[in-house]
């Protein structure tokens, strides 16, 4: 024999005796009924266990109306949650906005109408349960994100290669937990080391789930490090088919400190950015194919820099070029390049740092107030 659902408990406020027994002859059928005379009275059985599903609170009472036991049920952390309906014979709109002012959520009205009373409660004690389904819903959810976001992070370098005769410093801020941004490196000896940055379209977990792909497929390429165009290829390669809804925009850098010599390739990605300590100045560098991911023949090429003594390098992803100031005009390649220029004798570090700090100047927004798009920073500084 299957055992009889729980009551729910209601908590019902008033000091009149007849309003009492009567809201009582309504609800105590089908509710566990909790009766205070005053304001006082119900701060404290507000506390007793089974604590009330519920509240029906009179609005006037001596010495404590049912605004002010409102205010302070509102007020504690452990009431806050718990839906407050009043009971008054006023019928203005004026009482009835303080009522929800102070954390009131429907009205009922005297004298008392069974089918009114037992409706609003019904209807407010479903509410509060969807309430709560949905916050352990947001809560799993949350925690699942947490973990998703430990899970990208762990993919991510440990730490930065050491290579002899450069500075490398990177930088990763997502949006949200998790992103679509990635970075990467392979070395191959101490004089010699490749660097991947790429994006994802979209966000969200999807995007960091495609995003995730790319560690694996990245280090298949190894054999090959040295060949920009190939290390393209190849992850375009193992990519291809995996998706519909996504591609993945990537610049791969390969840098000999021992030759002097960095060769790039892109793949429908913002350009990098190379401060040319000889000249002193700036320029952007394109050197792009097909994004990756959707187009299984796409080719991919190379072009060959010469990098010396305070020559800097600067792959990012678009969160960095296309963030925009209150009026939305994008941050730019332009202002990047600038930035280089009057920044290369910082360290690697620095320079990273200030990329960052400058484009948070540009949005108007603080470390804490969100971006609109993931942002990755690989600096690579010649010393």
């Amino acid at each position: 024999m299957s055992e009889e659902p729980e009551k729910n408990t209601l908590l019902l406020v008033d000091d009149a005796p007849a309003n009492i027994q009567v809201a009582n002859a309504i609800l105590k059928d089908d509710y566990r009924v909790r009766i205070a005379t005053s304001g006082a009275k119900a701060l404290e059985l507000v506390k007793a266990s089974p604590a009330p599903d519920l509240i029906l609170l009179d609005v006037e009472m001596p010495e404590m109306d049912g605004y002010e036991v409102c205010r302070r049920l509102k007020a504690d952390s452990e009431t806050r949650d718990i839906p407050v309906i009043f009971l008054t014979g006023k019928t203005e709109a004026e009482d009835e906005t303080k009522g929800f002012g102070v954390g009131a959520v429907d009205y009922i009205h005297k004298p008392f109408s069974p089918s009114v009373v037992k409706a609003r409660v019904q209807t407010h004690l479903a509410l509060r349960e969807t309430r709560e389904q949905l916050a352990h819903r947001l809560a799993v959810i949350e925690s699942e994100l947490e973990m998703a976001r430990a899970i990208q992070l762990s993919i991510l370098p440990r730490e930065i290669p050491r290579i002899q005769g450069l500075e490398i410093a990177a930088r990763y801020l997502p949006m949200t937990s998790v992103a679509g941004d990635f970075y990467d490196f392979l070395s191959m000896d101490d004089r010699r080391v490749g660097a991947l940055v790429a994006d994802v379209s979209g966000h969200g977990v999807p995007a960091a789930l495609v995003a995730s792909m790319l560690k694996i497929a990245l280090a298949a390429q190894a054999p090959h490090a040295s060949d920009p165009a190939r290390v393209l290829a190849g992850l375009n390669q193992a990519l291809c088919g995996k998706f519909e809804k996504h591609f993945v925009t990537a610049a791969y850098a390969f840098v000999d400190t021992e030759a002097g010599t960095l060769d790039y390739a892109g793949a429908g990605h913002p350009p990098i950015i190379h401060f040319d300590a000889r000249a002193s100045g700036a320029r952007a560098v394109q050197q792009n194919g097909l994004f990756l991911g959707m187009f299984p023949h796409a080719k991919y090429a190379s072009t060959r820099l010469s990098i010396g003594a305070g020559d800097c390098c600067a792959l990012y992803t678009d969160g960095v070029s296309e963030a925009r100031d209150p009026t939305h005009e994008e941050f730019g390649i332009e202002r990047l390049q600038a930035l280089l220029a009057a920044s290369s004798d910082l360290t690697c570090d620095a320079l990273a740092d200030g990329v960052l700090g400058a484009v948070r100047t540009w949005t108007g927004r603080g470390s804490a107030e969100g971006q609109d798009d993931d942002i990755t920073v690989v600096m690579l500084r010649a010393s």
